[in-house]
C-alpha cells in the first residue's frame, strides 16, 4: 500500500509508458528497498493527526485489523475519568502514541494512547483566569519533523503547547497565546472564541471563528510559529468588496455574524480552502439586513494561500430560521459515467446534500430555487426563494403533516393531531409570523456538526435528525403598543432566544432556566456569567453596563429605576420566543419514528443506499414498539475494515454498524452519551477506536471521560 502510494504520487503511470515490465518490477523494486523499513513501521503506528481524521474531513481510516468478522470481540481497552463535568465533544488526536484531547473544562491533556496513562495537562486558567468554557470539539497538531506543537482554545484565548511536554510555546504571540479578537478588522480585541479547530496548511493554521451577533465574521489564516495573522477573508464584506451590494448600507452598523463554527476541510493538492458559514446576526429578526445577505449561510471556495475567494454557493438566502450549515464539507472523489471527479459534498440542518466539484464550483446535479412562504410582518422582508438539490434526494423528511402524527400511542397521536391543527406547518422556512408553528426539519438538524465519514468507494454516511420544533416571533413592546420595561426589553433581544421568553430554559441545549436563577446563583456570579459567558453562552463584555444591570434586575424580580433620554429605536420590534421541541405528553418526539438515523448515500448516483434508525429508547421496545432512533450528535467514522463507528444517541450505546448494508453488529454501554466523532490509530500493531463520553446535551446526565476499545490480546 505505501509503495503503491508513492508511485501514485510521483504519477509512474505518467512517467513510465513506454517501458516494459521488467523497467517496472526494477522501479517497484527499488521503492521498496528505500521505504520497505517504513512499511513496516507504519504497520506498528498509525495517526489520527488532524481533526475528524484529515484535512479533507473525511472522518475515514484505511486501518481494517477490527473488521467485519471480528469486531464483535471489541472490549473496553482503558478508560480516562477527565474529572470534568459538561458536553465533552472532542475528536481526539493520536499522533505516535499520544492521544490529546481537550476536556469539558478546556484543559489540554496527553496520554499515552496505549494505556490511558496521562502524559502531561495544560490548565488555560492557570494563564488566563475566568476566561470562560464553551464546547471545544478538537485541537490542531503541527509538526516540522523536529518541533511539535498542540494548538487549543478556551474562551477568547488560543494556545500553543509543546506537543511532547504540555509547556507553552514562548515565540507563539504573547508568550504561548494569542486573543482571538485580534486580527478581525474590528475595533479593539471582541469577545470571540473557537469551538471547532481548523486545519494545517503551510506552516499556517486556518481557522473559522465563534463570534456574537454583532461582530463580523472571518476566516483567518495565522503563522502556526509565531501566531501572527496572514490573511482574511471578510465573510460579512466590507463597502466595496464583493457582495456588499447584498446587504443594505452601513449595514455592519446592526448586524455582525456569519462566522464559520462547524469546520472547514482543505484540499491540499489544490490549495483551496472549503468554508461553510452560518446565518448573520440577529439569527431570526432580518428587518435591519434586508438582502440576500451574502456571504452567510455559504459554501465558500478559497485560496489556501491567500485567502483571495474563488467561487461560492449561497445555501440560504436572508437566513431568518438559525439555518447555519453547521457541518463540515467533506472531500471525497466519485466516479461518474467512467470518469473520477473530486468533489466536495455539503450538508444542511434540512437533511439536504449539495454536490459540487471542487474546482469550478459547478453543481454535481441541478440546484431549483423554489419558491418559500413570505413575512407576515411589514418590518421584515422574506427572500422568495431558497436553493433544493435536485439530486441525492432529501436525506429526511420536509414537512410535517397528518401522515407524520405520532403513532407510538393513541394519546400520542390524538396530542399531535391538537398541536398541528392550531399552529399549522410549513415546512424549513415559516412565514415570519407572531403565529406559534412547526418548524421541521429544526433548528437541530437534519445533519449537525459531527460531520460526515466518506469512503474512497464515493459513498457518504451520515447521521441525521427529525425532531421538530417550534417557530414564533414576538413583540418588544407590550399589548398596548407602549415599550416593554427596559430589563424585560434586553432579557428579550440578548436571552429569551435561548432561555426562553417565559424563561423556562432550553435544558437539552445546554441554556438552563432562569425563572428561579435567584434559588442557586447570587447577582455577582450571574454578572461574572455575563461578561465571561459559560457552557454555550457567549461573553457580553460588548454590552453596557446599564443593560447588563438591567437584565440582572429583571431575572431577580426586581423594580426598574426611573430612566431618562432611552432611545427605544435601539430594539429590534420582534424577537424569537426561544428554541422549544416539539414533544408528546410523556416527553418524546411528537413525529412518528425513525427519531434519528443513519444513512449511505451513494455519490455516484445520488442514490440513498440505505438507512436505519440510530439509538434506542428501551422502554419503547419493551412496549413493542419498533427501534424509533434517538436525537444524535456526533458523527461517524469509517474504516477500511468495513465497518461504521458512532456514538451520538441519547441512550449512552457506542455501535458498529457494517458500511454495505447498515446492519448493526456490536454495542457497547459507555458511561454517558457519546456526543463526539470518534477517532481510531494503532499503536505497536494494535487497533483502537477511542470516543469522548460526556453526555449533557440531551438533558442526559453529564461528565467527561475517555473509553478506548481493542481486540483482546
Amino acid at each position: 500500500m505505501f509503495v503503491y502510494s508513492v508511485a501514485h504520487l510521483i504519477n509512474y503511470q505518467v512517467l513510465l509508458p513506454k517501458y516494459n515490465l521488467r523497467t517496472h518490477l526494477l522501479f517497484f523494486g527499488f521503492l521498496w528497498v528505500i521505504f520497505g523499513c517504513q512499511i513496516d513501521q507504519g504497520s506498528k503506528n498509525r495517526n489520527w493527526s488532524a481533526y475528524l481524521g484529515d484535512r479533507h474531513s473525511t472522518q475515514y481510516s484505511s486501518l481494517d485489523q477490527i473488521n467485519l468478522k471480528n469486531v464483535n470481540q471489541l472490549e473496553v481497552a482503558w478508560t480516562f475519568v477527565t474529572g470534568d463535568s459538561a458536553m465533552y465533544q472532542t475528536n481526539n488526536l493520536v499522533v505516535n502514541g499520544r492521544l490529546f484531547s481537550v476536556t469539558p473544562y478546556s484543559r489540554v491533556i496527553c496520554l499515552d494512547a496505549a494505556t490511558g496513562d496521562l502524559l502531561w495537562e495544560f490548565d488555560p486558567e492557570d494563564v488566563n483566569p475566568h476566561s470562560g468554557d464553551a464546547d471545544q470539539r478538537g485541537l490542531m497538531y503541527w509538526t516540522d519533523g523536529t518541533e511539535e506543537r498542540i494548538m487549543s482554545a478556551k474562551g477568547t484565548w488560543l494556545y500553543s503547547l509543546d506537543a511532547k511536554s504540555g509547556a507553552l510555546a514562548p515565540s507563539f504571540g504573547e508568550g504561548g497565546f494569542i486573543h482571538l479578537g485580534e486580527g478581525l478588522d474590528v475595533d479593539g480585541r471582541p469577545n470571540v472564541g473557537l469551538n471547532t479547530p481548523g486545519y494545517i496548511y503551510q506552516d499556517m493554521f486556518i481557522i473559522g471563528t465563534n463570534v456574537p451577533e454583532n461582530v463580523p465574521g472571518a476566516i483567518r489564516a495565522f503563522d502556526v510559529r509565531s501566531g501572527k495573522r496572514k490573511w482574511i477573508f471578510h465573510i460579512l464584506p466590507r463597502p466595496g468588496e464583493l457582495g456588499s451590494e447584498t446587504w443594505p448600507e452601513n449595514y455592519l452598523e446592526k448586524t455582525g455574524g456569519a462566522s464559520d463554527w462547524s469546520g472547514i476541510a482543505i484540499d491540499t493538492i489544490r490549495g483551496i480552502v472549503y468554508t461553510s458559514t452560518e446565518t448573520a446576526g440577529p439569527d431570526f429578526y432580518g428587518g435591519d439586513r434586508t438582502g440576500q445577505n451574502l456571504f452567510a449561510n455559504s459554501l465558500v471556495a478559497l485560496n489556501a494561500a491567500t485567502g483571495e475567494r474563488l467561487w461560492h454557493h449561497q445555501l440560504v438566502h436572508h437566513d431568518l430560521w438559525d439555518m447555519d450549515l453547521c457541518t463540515p464539507p467533506t472531500l471525497l472523489t466519485i466516479t461518474q459515467d467512467g470518469q473520477k471527479r473530486d468533489v466536495v459534498a455539503q450538508g444542511s440542518k434540512m437533511g439536504l446534500l449539495f454536490v459540487f466539484d471542487r474546482e469550478s464550483g459547478e453543481p454535481v446535479w441541478p440546484i431549483e430555487e423554489r419558491p418559500v412562504p413570505q413575512s407576515e410582518l411589514p418590518e421584515i422582508k422574506t427572500w422568495p426563494t431558497q436553493p433544493f438539490p435536485t439530486v441525492p434526494p432529501p436525506l429526511m423528511r420536509q414537512k410535517y403533516t397528518e401522515a407524520d402524527y405520532s403513532d407510538i400511542s393513541p394519546l400520542a397521536t390524538l396530542y399531535c393531531k391538537d398541536v398541528l391543527d392550531r399552529s399549522g406547518s410549513n415546512g424549513p422556512y415559516p412565514a415570519p409570523s407572531l403565529h406559534q408553528t412547526i418548524i421541521f426539519p429544526g433548528y437541530d438538524g437534519g445533519m449537525e456538526w459531527g460531520g460526515s465519514a466518506a469512503d474512497p468507494e464515493g459513498i457518504l454516511y451520515v447521521n441525521v435528525n427529525e425532531i421538530p420544533w417550534f417557530y414564533q416571533l414576538v413583540p418588544t413592546r407590550g399589548s398596548d403598543g407602549k415599550a416593554l420595561p427596559f430589563g424585560e426589553r434586553n432579557y428579550r433581544v440578548q436571552c429569551a432566544s435561548c432561555h426562553g421568553i417565559d424563561r423556562s430554559g432550553y435544558i437539552a441545549g445546554g441554556f438552563p432556566e432562569l425563572a428561579h436563577i435567584s434559588d442557586r446563583l447570587d447577582k455577582n456570579t450571574v454578572r461574572m456569567l455575563i461578561d465571561n459567558g459559560g457552557g454555550r453562552m457567549p461573553a457580553f463584555k460588548s454590552l453596557s453596563d446599564e443593560r447588563k444591570e438591567s437584565i440582572i434586575r429583571f431575572l431577580f424580580n426586581e423594580p426598574e429605576p426611573e430612566r431618562e433620554n432611552y432611545r427605544d429605536e435601539e430594539l429590534p420590534p420582534y424577537v424569537f420566543r426561544g428554541f422549544q421541541r416539539f414533544f408528546d405528553r410523556e416527553g418524546y418526539p411528537a413525529i412518528k419514528p425513525p427519531w434519528g438515523t443513519l444513512n449511505a448515500v451513494d455519490l455516484n448516483t445520488g442514490t440513498i443506499k440505505w438507512k436505519v434508525p440510530l439509538g434506542e429508547y428501551r422502554e419503547l421496545t419493551e412496549r413493542g414498539i419498533p427501534v424509533t432512533g434517538t436525537e444524535n450528535y456526533g458523527g461517524p467514522v469509517v474504516t477500511a475494515g468495513g465497518l461504521i463507528f458512532i456514538g451520538a444517541t441519547a441512550d449512552g450505546k457506542f455501535r458498529a454498524f457494517a458500511k454495505e448494508n447498515g446492519e448493526l453488529l456490536w454495542e457497547h454501554d459507555l458511561p454517558l452519551d457519546g456526543n463526539a466523532t470518534p477517532s481510531t490509530y494503532m499503536v505497536n500493531g494494535k487497533q483502537y477506536i477511542v470516543v469522548s463520553a460526556g453526555g449533557a446535551k440531551t438533558n442526559r446526565p453529564k461528565g467527561g471521560t475517555l473509553v478506548a476499545f481493542s481486540l483482546p490480546d
